[in-house]
């Protein structure tokens, strides 16, 4: 596979980074993934932290060296984070569980497989279009998706920082069905926070992105968001892949995204009775054995 990645993560004006992102590849798949810790909730850089280790563990162990399914694979692997994060919360005796969005990718045979929870977003830009986009979990999009406000009103809309879903609360989210789309040459895949997306006009994405390369472009367009965003900047991550590959032949059973829809494609998973709400505790147990080491990283013994 040919492409080339960027990312970044700031803390804008927050006292901390509660922001988390990662990437893992094979020779023959990618994965990406960005989670966004909830600031309204204790510990949110920890749910943010557990997602994105669990998401790439899982991907380690079953890309060999590509996933069997893709679909499936996004599907359990954010229904197992949730799973872990309520987890390890009733282990520490947490009052309330950590909180966090995320929106993960996977990247193989010349398509990209998306899905989401929370308002961290997933953008296709091509030719200088945003072809796909995906829908935030929030009342401010139900707003927009009626028609009763603009997109760029949502950034001042008092209800912008409310989600309808998220990983870690009490309720299990239901999973956004995955979504894919086939790559062509040139193609940006953008993962991304509130953080960065909030403050920028969907022009103003567009724009920064015209005649320069995605790792000039992006340093200049998480600087702008900052500084609209001003004393309110909230964390910032970008996670992004240039695509460099042309694009392959469909085959004849291929089922992806019309590009001309800016919504994600609907196929029911059974969300109401997921798997990893069957997950054992030795399951739990053997997951959170995997991501403690890296936990340890982040947050070392005082």
């Amino acid at each position: 596979m040919k492409y080339t990645l960027f990312q970044d993560t700031r803390t804008g004006a927050r006292a901390y980074n509660q922001d988390r992102l990662a990437h893992a590849a094979t020779p023959e798949s990618l994965l990406l993934v960005v989670a966004d810790g909830m600031g309204g909730h204790a510990h949110g850089e920890i749910a943010a932290q557990l997602t994105v280790e669990y998401v790439a563990s899982a991907f380690r162990a079953e890309a060999k060296p590509r996933l069997p399914n893709p679909e499936l694979f996004l599907f359990r692997a954010i229904g197992g984070a949730h799973a872990v994060i309520v987890q390890q919360a009733q282990k520490l005796g947490l009052a309330d569980s950590p909180r966090t969005t995320v929106v993960a990718c996977v990247v193989q045979e010349g398509l990209a497989w998306w899905s989401f929870i929370g308002d961290s977003r997933l953008y296709l830009i091509r030719n200088s279009r945003i072809v796909v986009r995906t829908r935030d979990h929030t009342p401010v999009q139900l707003l927009i998706d009626a028609g009763r406000i603009r997109e760029e009103a949502a950034a001042h809309h008092p209800e912008r920082n409310k989600l309808l879903q998220c990983l870690g609360g009490a309720v299990a989210p239901r999973l956004e069905p995955t979504a894919s789309a086939r790559l062509a040459k040139g193609d940006i895949v953008l993962l991304c926070s509130d953080g960065f997306w909030g403050p920028l006009t969907q022009r103003q994405l567009l724009v920064g992105l015209i005649g320069k390369e995605p790792a000039r472009a992006f340093p200049e367009l998480i600087t702008l968001a900052e500084a609209r965003a001003g004393p309110l900047c909230d964390n910032i991550s970008v996670l992004a892949m240039h695509w460099l590959e042309e694009a392959a032949a469909a085959s004849a059973t291929e089922r992806t995204l019309p590009l001309d829809e800016l919504a994600t494609e609907v196929q029911d998973f059974g969300a109401t009775d997921p798997d990893f709400l069957r997950m054992t505790d030795a399951d739990i147990e053997r997951a959170i054995d995997e991501i403690r080491a890296a936990l340890r990283k982040h947050y070392p013994p005082r």
